[in-house]
């Protein structure tokens, strides 16, 4: 694809997430720079164009941020021939006809995940998407985080010998919305409007796990909803009907257990909102957002258990910090760029719509896994 400018049709940007990390963070931030960087140094704008329901939002942000062009009919933008590329943050239950819609018209697509409510409904959109050429994405945007980031260096290089577990801690308390206005948003805790923890949740695990250590083979999963009653935007009262809350354990391929808790209702005591632990024969490492620390097995202390003498081992300060030796920027926009010079270059994205259905797959097995007291193992179909 040879082009000036790339036009994104953005929709659902007036969402949290869509506005914070996807317009203003990564695509205005493109923009700003004078567009997408290729490899022979030359660049190529992008545009966005804004979409949703609400007219009097979409005009104020356009307005905000100097956006030329906002509609609320999507099937107008869709077809507009100039526009590119669709991309979709809008709640998760509006997400399959639209994205049908934008691969019908002829554009590229890349959305949030989950990118259907169902496995079913994600496998439709892989098959809508094969053989029409177009270059599909699903934001796997915790990959592009500095703290992972470097521990797939530290994966890659061979520093763990063989990994043995992994641990994983997410989650902060999100206030009830009566006496602290709540950080999110109300249709996050009813079912019937597509929210919950695990299905939120379990396909950013699922992608962590698959591309840092090995596939997940089998879950066992508890999910509990912990505070059954919430006030909404508008202050009212309402039955808090899905999940704020999911213990798991993952199997993975070559033997590897992860543990991962998410959780809406729990008090944070650890450095960043959400940490993994990964310990293997030959070295630990603890990954958050940001840092990384690690303890090489020559390093390793020898504690001795016991209960009638408090110990002298200060256990933080057995562990070093992995140096950036690189430029992280914003992990929403680095996935971004990526993903628009695959656009250009007309070659596949690495995260597809393939990987949004093994992100379901993990996430209904692990509400069945709650729903039944059995652990369940996962199919292959879609690996």
């Amino acid at each position: 694809m040879s082009r000036d400018t790339l036009r994104v049709v953005m929709n659902g940007v007036t969402g949290r997430m869509g506005y914070r990390q996807h317009l203003v963070r990564s695509i205005l931030a493109i923009r700003e720079a004078g567009g997408i960087e290729l490899a022979d140094g030359s660049r190529v704008q992008v545009e966005p164009v804004l979409v949703g329901r609400n007219a009097t939002k979409l005009a104020d942000l356009a307005a905000r941020h100097d956006v030329r062009e906002w509609t609320t009919d999507l099937d107008a933008a869709l077809a507009d021939p100039a526009n590119d590329i669709y991309f979709d943050a809008q709640t998760t239950a509006g997400r399959k006809p639209a994205v049908l819609k934008a691969l019908a018209a002829g554009k590229h697509v890349y959305v949030e995940k989950p990118t259907a409510e169902t496995v079913e409904e994600a496998r439709e959109l892989v098959a809508a998407a094969e053989g029409t050429g177009l270059v599909v994405g699903v934001v796997h945007d915790k990959l592009y985080l500095p703290g992972l980031r470097k521990l797939a260096r530290l994966v890659e290089s061979g520093f763990f010998g063989r990994i043995l577990s992994v641990r994983g801690e997410f989650g902060y308390w999100v206030f009830e919305g009566d006496w602290q206005t709540a950080q999110r948003p109300s249709w996050n805790y009813r079912s019937e409007d597509g929210g919950g923890i695990a299905i939120d949740m379990f396909p950013h695990w699922n992608y962590v796990l698959e591309n840092l250590f090995a596939p997940v083979r089998a879950v066992s999963a508890r999910v509990v909803t912990h505070i059954p009653e919430r006030v909404d935007e508008q202050g009212s009262r309402y039955a808090a009907t899905a999940d704020d809350a999911a213990y798991a354990i993952f199997e993975l391929d070559g033997g590897v257990i992860a543990q991962v808790n998410s959780s809406w209702a729990v008090r944070v005591h650890r450095d960043e909102l959400v940490e993994f632990q990964v310990d293997g024969t030959h070295g630990s490492a603890v990954a958050g957002l940001f840092d990384c620390r690690v303890q090489p097995r020559v390093a390793t202390p020898m504690p001795v258990w016991n209960p009638d003498l408090p110990t002298e081992l200060r256990f933080r300060d057995g562990w070093s910090p992995v140096p950036d030796n690189d430029t992280f920027g914003n992990g929403f926009r680095a996935q971004w760029e990526e993903y628009l010079r695959d656009v250009l270059a007309g070659r596949p994205h690495a995260h597809d719509l393939s990987s949004g259905v093994r992100g379901l797959q993990l996430a209904e097995a692990g509400l069945e896994s709650s729903a039944s007291g059995r652990r369940i193992e996962l199919p292959g179909a879609g690996r």
